[in-house]
């Protein structure tokens, strides 16, 4: 039997774009795991956390981390919320030993999907194909909490038939920022139009990227520019899953 992996889904995912988990999770037992996706799960708290609601977020985040104990690895498909757990659970109980300790043992499971993929099990190719010309959108949260940065790029190397041409400017941040696009609008929308500048320069069919947040920011301001480049999560393609509609596009059925 494999690792017994925790699938954090996210609020986005669960919320807005459901094929991002199931492709998760095909990802993941493709490479030998077990797959439990606890119920009792909910938000990893980070939006509480960045408004400053400290008692907000350690109740949520009790809430994770008793669904999410015992379990071999925590996994991710979102590096703002594995680092919201890996970095910031530990210290929010700093005041509070048992449960920091508790906190420590889940913080220091977790991981992001395609980190995990390749930097725990080692994974270095897919077996997916995808006919198209891609730009990669490097996350704020994962790239400068996790370290992600080669790990996504690596796997997608592998899938068939895919190319990718870098933007400009690739580990800038979109303007996203949970909630700092609806604190900040008018700062956010200028750093989402530069960013879908540097996107549409690169002549790209495929915006990825492996947060849904930004994707959901990215995709919009596409949209309302009449850009043809779709927009997807990074899992899809690399479990080879193209079925459901791109980001901000109609379901035809």
């Amino acid at each position: 039997m494999g690792a017994r992996v925790g699938l954090f889904v996210t609020c986005l995912v669960d919320l807005y774009r459901p094929s991002v988990g199931f492709a998760a999770l095909k990802l993941l037992e493709q490479a030998g795991c077990t797959v439990v996706v606890p119920a009792e799960q909910t938000c990893c708290g980070q939006p509480a956390y960045n408004s400053g609601e400290r008692a907000t977020t350690k109740q949520i985040a009790r809430q994770v981390i008793a669904a999410f104990d015992g379990l071999d690895y925590v996994v991710a498909p979102s590096g703002s919320c594995a680092g919201m757990i890996r970095h910031h659970y530990p210290e929010l109980f700093a005041d509070d030993p048992a449960t920091k300790l508790a906190a420590e043992r889940v913080a220091h499971r977790t991981y992001e999907l395609v980190s995990f993929l390749t930097d725990v099990l080692g994974v270095t190719s897919v077996a997916a194909s995808c006919a198209k010309k891609i730009t990669y959108h490097d996350s704020c949260s994962g790239l400068r909490e996790l370290d992600i940065k080669a790990q996504p790029r690596a796997l997608l190397g592998s899938v068939a038939g895919l190319s990718i041409t870098e933007m400009e400017d690739a580990e800038t941040c979109c303007g996203f920022g949970g909630t700092f696009c609806i604190k900040y609008p008018e700062i956010s929308d200028r750093m989402v139009t530069n960013k879908t500048d540097a996107i549409e320069k690169t002549g790209a069919d495929l915006l990825l990227a492996g947060d849904l947040g930004c994707l959901l920011n990215m995709a919009g301001k596409l949209k309302r520019r009449g850009s043809r480049i779709e927009a997807r999560h990074v899992a899809e393609v690399l479990a080879g899953d193209l079925s459901a509609p791109a980001i901000g596009e109609a379901d035809p059925r």
